[in-house]
Order: C-alpha cells, then structure tokens, then sequence
C-alpha cells in the first residue's frame, strides 16, 4: 500500500522520536511515509534499524540537520526533493528536539543563554514556518470559512518546563515557554485556515519498548506517544486539541 502523504520528524532520536515514527510510517497505523530528522546521522541511523524490524515496507529517509536557520531550509529543500516521497503532500510535522540547559544563573552568560533560545526557539520558529509554506502551496489558501479543508498539523514535543521551571534552568525555562507560546499564537492565527497546532506536555519518562516500567506506570512507552500523536493528527475540524498533558499514570503532578 503506497504511503497517504508524508510526514516530518525533527527529534529522530532512539526512544520518543522511534516510537513516533514507527506508527506513523506503519501501513496499519499512520501509513505515511517520514521523513526523519536529527543532528547525529548515527542517531537517525538506529531510529531507521529499529523501525524496520516491524515494518520493512516503511517508507524512511533521513536528513541530518541541526536546528540553525540554513540547515533547516535546506532540509526542508532536499526532502521536497527527494524522489521517495514525489507526489506526496506533506500532512504532518513534529517538532520533538530534545534540548537542556542547566547552570546556577549567576554563572550562566548571556552568550550562553541566547544560544540555548537561537537554538530550541529560533529553531521551532524556523521548522514551523517551512512547514506552514509547504501546507499552503500543496493545501491552497482558503480557509476553513471559505470552503477550503484541513491542510495538516504541526505539533511542539514540550514538556513541563514549558510551564514552570525548577532553579537553575532559565534558559531551559525560557526556551520551553517560548515554544509553548509560539504554538499558541500559531493556533489562533492558523486553525482558521485550515492548519491545527498542537503543543504537548511529555511530563515523565519516555521508553522505546513495552516493559515492566510502562505495564505498571512508571514511563511513557514511545509507541504509546506515536499513537497519541496519530490520534491528535486525524481530528477533524469539529474539534481540535490544542494542548495535551502526557504522563505515566503514577508520575507526581
């Protein structure tokens, strides 16, 4: 069965952007074709392996990049380009970079500090804003008023730093509250034309596999995530999710 439209994965790491991608690569499940995107080839590499010992067919291809503004826009290019994926529209993009900083504040720098923003926030800006042109040149301008449909989904991978932050992680506070407010303002100006935002809060650990820890509700297993973000993709206008609190069922909150 040919893959039903593509999606981009920026956070292919071995365990939450593993899961992820084996449901929506998996003909049962998301039956799309993903692209798969992460700074160590090597990281993609054992996402890839991993994925395809319960879904040969998968369609997957990966592209390194770091979150800078060129690497992604070139990114962004070489998967339009990318012969694996012609004549797909892209239908879902997952923002889900793994990203911290801790440091007393009186020895952090500024320096420092606006590198960790350039390169959680600067780089959600960036993916979220290629990933908008190419739903609007494939999905059409109208909005949802004006007879047009849904053109995709675009979901931030937070966690509970985004809402508050324990001592010495301002940076990390700052560019995980950010990113939560960036895809609330893309919510309000984007779901009426037909793109629904999502931001999720990861709040415990996550596991690719389906061991003692997930059964009795320690840790998050990836594929439960994957599913879950399946889910929030396939929602129709009626209702859409905007954000979603994700936890093991025995984390403290």
């Amino acid at each position: 069965m040919p893959p039903s439209g593509l999606a981009i994965l920026i956070g292919a790491g071995p365990n939450t952007g593993t899961g992820i991608a084996r449901i929506l690569s998996h003909p049962s499940h998301g039956n799309l074709a993903v692209a798969l995107l992460a700074r160590r080839p090597d990281s993609i590499s054992a996402s890839n392996s991993k994925i395809r010992e319960t879904s040969p067919s998968a369609v997957l291809e990966a592209f390194p990049t770091d979150t800078s503004k060129a690497s992604l826009e070139k990114a962004f290019a070489d998967i339009k380009a990318h012969k694996s994926f012609s004549g797909l529209d892209l239908k879902l993009a997952i923002y889900s970079i793994k990203h911290s900083s801790k440091k007393p504040f009186l020895e952090e720098t500024r320096e420092d500090f606006e590198e960790s923003l350039e390169t959680y926030v600067g780089g959600a800006f960036t993916f979220a804003q290629e990933s908008l042109k190419r739903f609007f040149d494939e999905g059409g301008e109208k909005g949802l008023a004006d007879g047009g449909g849904k053109k995709g989904t675009i979901i931030f991978t937070g966690t509970l730093g985004a809402l508050r932050c324990s001592a010495q992680f301002a940076a990390y506070g700052a560019g995980r509250s950010s990113v939560r407010q960036l895809a609330q303002t893309l919510a309000r100006e984007m779901s009426e034309k037909g793109v629904h935002v999502v931001h999720t809060i990861a709040n415990g650990a996550i596991a690719d596999e389906d061991g003692e820890d997930q059964k009795t509700g320690k840790k998050m297993s990836a594929d439960a995530v994957g599913e879950t973000y399946l889910w929030l993709h396939n929602q129709k206008p009626t209702l859409w999710t905007h954000e979603l609190d994700m936890r093991p069922a025995c984390e403290k909150f």
